[in-house]
């Protein structure tokens, strides 16, 4: 299974150097190209071409900001490599501590929408198989209380009955190495503790554990990377750990009743785990909001207390009430872990989150994460190089981090309740009070939400580990679905940003926080805008400076050097780059919607990534686009070529032929006559009753 960092060849000295070495190259050539640029505009102005001047204005602002996002690239890298030279990780012996004393309780929140049972099935496992005492989880199943359809209803009816069968799953285990806790406990009353003997029950109690694993996993065979995922790198590596302490006990020639009475307290924890489901849509006081954010908010809201249900008619309410009338508690939480159905996490993930929260001075951190990792080595190309953007966005928001800009990225993030409670806001939804935690204005809800949190002091934490790994599509119809979503909502939340760093007074390191933070937010809308742009507009052959393709080379060259870091191909970034050309039409579809969202001030209805066993269909419009824009930008090439504009008719014709390859790659020209035929059916069945009812009417007449 590919490894997501080829520790063979990967030194962050070395790397250091070249981030430096890229950023000089990168700020020299950006400086010629403004010179180049600058001098052009001052001939315009001079000779009162007002069109020249504001044409290469434009293009000029375009330029840069590519140029800047560059710079954001390579400043990220370095700032992520710098944390990772210095990372040290705290040693086993630090983290078990959290066995010796009372341990802050935590509770995983884990929202699902129409999922499928085998996905959120091992997404629980992780979760439950943490190493961290004192924890609960609540699946928040948001489907339709009441289906519309048979299959609905077994597929509903097969999610809510997880919490049961995992919970019966892990009571075994756990009830067994909680009577070995109580024996020893009376053993140890009694004085009746011999360490040697003690050790090797402990060493057997382990290896039992690890034959548990074994047997949960016994003719197991994955069918797809996620499952590979699961079945290696969480339940073979948790069996591997057991088989290790079980050596260390029974090699440890020194025993002590403190290391035993933690390893008995360990032990016991385990499987001790709390599961339960939570469906808000059932009760008619809860919000109803179709999005993720609000499904967690319901929750949230109610942690810590007791309710009963009261029915009215054919609606159910839930209502607080004292402990002894309740049917429903609802346990209070130190943290919350959110983590989107389609994630795993590693074993140590809550254990090393929490004891980072947990050291004296970090009181201010509100989140801290590992921003999620694809899952290696998926069966198709698309899917592939969709998760290596995703790898790459990892360094960049680890680099983040290194300049207090750091982005809460929903799919898995260890919370401080106290952090959510203070950027609460109370609302109301058809005439019933509701708090809101989250922000749910847009699709991006964790990326408003940082953005209150650091308004209000708190602090944000990318931990330097890849500790959790989540799905990528693995079609372009549910990646467009996604890459939409990520798309929509950074420029509403940008004037919040803009407001947030305007009452800063720190100087230095928030301008560097809002290089980060801004070209994060608008960089989707600008970038692509900008593309479409150039492509579409000639260059005069004034604005060609010989230093433009040299301001673009380093990112290039490093972020080629980071894919083979993380497993991936050199000549992937090739097709990276020919995968951010087909999602052009998709990041504006996304930007768009968020222009009419600010418009007419409405909230747009979260939309799930599909995770089907066949290929989600496209939509035609897309589809069309992707074709559309090939011929014009082969047209373009053309006429520049003719009109000896060779430079921009080169770069148009390169652009043209990698997107025909992205389109004949990622989507296929089979599967794209599929998905315009299968529009246009649609298309043709809808006016069908429209057709009828005109004659209807004409014949009634």
């Amino acid at each position: 299974m590919q490894e997501k960092t080829n520790i063979s060849s990967f030194s962050p000295r070395v790397e250091i150097k070249l981030s430096w070495l890229g950023i000089a190259i990168t700020l020299l050539a950006s400086t010629l190209v403004i010179f180049d640029v600058g001098g052009i505009m001052i001939e315009d102005l001079s000779a009162g071409a007002w069109t020249g001047l504001f044409s290469h204005l434009a293009l000029a602002f375009i330029i840069l900001f590519l140029i800047y996002g560059g710079l954001v690239y390579q400043i990220s890298r370095l700032s992520h490599l710098k944390r990772l030279w210095s990372h040290r990780p705290s040693s086993r012996e630090q983290l078990e501590t959290i066995y010796d004393k009372p341990a802050p309780s935590l509770t995983f929140l884990i929202p699902s929408y129409k999922e499928e049972r085998s996905v959120v099935f091992m997404t629980m496992m992780s979760a439950a198989l943490q190493e961290h005492p004192n924890r609960r989880i609540a699946l928040l199943i948001d489907d339709p209380p009441f289906p519309g359809s048979d299959t609905d209803a077994v597929d509903l009816y097969r999610i809510r009955t997880l919490a049961t069968e995992i919970q019966s799953l892990l009571d075994q285990p756990n009830n067994r190495f909680q009577r070995e806790l109580r024996s020893f406990q009376r053993r140890k009353t009694d004085a009746a503790v011999v360490l040697r003997e003690e050790l090797d029950h402990l060493a057997n109690l382990y290896e039992d554990a690890a034959d548990w694993i074994n047997g949960h996993t016994k003719g197991y065979q994955p069918d797809n990377q996620a499952e590979h995922v699961y079945l290696f790198k969480i339940l073979h590596e948790y069996r591997v750990l057991h088989l290790q302490r079980a050596r260390e006990l029974r090699d440890c020639d020194k025993p002590n009743i403190q290391r035993i009475e933690r390893e008995y307290n360990r032990l016991a924890t385990l499987f001790d785990v709390k599961i339960s489901c939570f469906e808000r849509k059932r009760y008619e006081n809860l919000s109803h909001e179709p999005n993720k954010a609000m499904n967690l908010n319901s929750y949230i809201g109610l942690m810590g207390k007791c309710f009963r249900e009261r029915a009215e008619g054919a609606k159910t309410f839930l209502e607080e009430t004292p402990t002894e009338d309740a049917t429903l508690k609802i346990p209070a939480a130190d943290y919350l872990i959110t983590l989107d159905a389609d994630s795993v996490l590693l074993p140590d993930y809550a254990l090393r989150l929490v004891e980072i929260m947990e050291q004296p001075g970090n009181a201010s951190i509100a989140v801290a994460q590992t921003p999620y990792s694809a899952f290696p080595d998926p069966a198709c190309t698309l899917e592939r190089i969709a998760g290596a953007t995703t790898d790459i966005q990892y360094i960049i928001h680890q680099g983040f981090t290194g300049h207090a800009s750091t982005y809460w990225v929903g799919a898995n993030a260890l919370i401080r309740r106290k952090a959510l409670e203070d950027i609460a806001e109370q609302d109301t939804e058809r005439g019933y009070p509701i708090q809101r935690y989250i922000q749910d204005r847009t699709v991006i809800e964790d990326t408003e939400s940082s953005i209150d949190l650091v308004d209000r002091g708190w602090s944000l934490l990318n931990y330097p580990e890849r500790l959790a790994y989540s799905a990528t599509p693995p079609d372009f119809g549910s990646l467009l679905i996604q890459r939409r979503r990520w798309a929509n909502g950074g420029l509403i939340i940008l004037p919040k940003l803009l407001r947030y760093l305007a009452r800063s007074t720190s100087g230095r390191s928030k301008l560097m926080e809002g290089f980060f933070r801004i070209h994060y937010l608008a960089s989707i809308a600008a970038v692509n805008i900008g593309l479409l742009v150039l492509l579409a507009i000639p260059f005069t052959d004034a604005i060609n400076s010989v230093w433009l393709p040299l301001t673009a080379l380093p990112y290039f060259w490093l972020y080629r050097r980071d894919l083979r870091h993380l497993g991936y191909k050199g000549g992937d970034i090739v097709r990276v780059y020919a995968l951010n050309l087909l999602l052009i039409p998709v990041n504006l579809g996304g930007v768009i919607k968020s222009v009419q969202q600010a418009i007419l001030r409405t909230k747009v209805p979260f939309v799930r990534t599909p995770k089907i066993d066949g290929r989600t269909a496209a939509p035609a419009f897309y589809i069309l686009l992707e074709y559309l824009l090939v011929a014009h930008w082969l047209i373009g090439a053309g006429v520049d070529i003719f009109n000896d504009r060779w430079a921009h008719g080169l770069f148009a014709a390169g652009n043209a032929a990698l997107l025909f390859y992205a389109v004949y790659r990622f989507i296929g020209l089979r599967e794209s006559r599929e998905d315009i035929s299968i529009a246009y059916q649609q298309y043709q069945r809808r006016r069908v009753p429209v057709a009828t009812t005109r004659a209807s009417e004409a014949t009634s007449q």
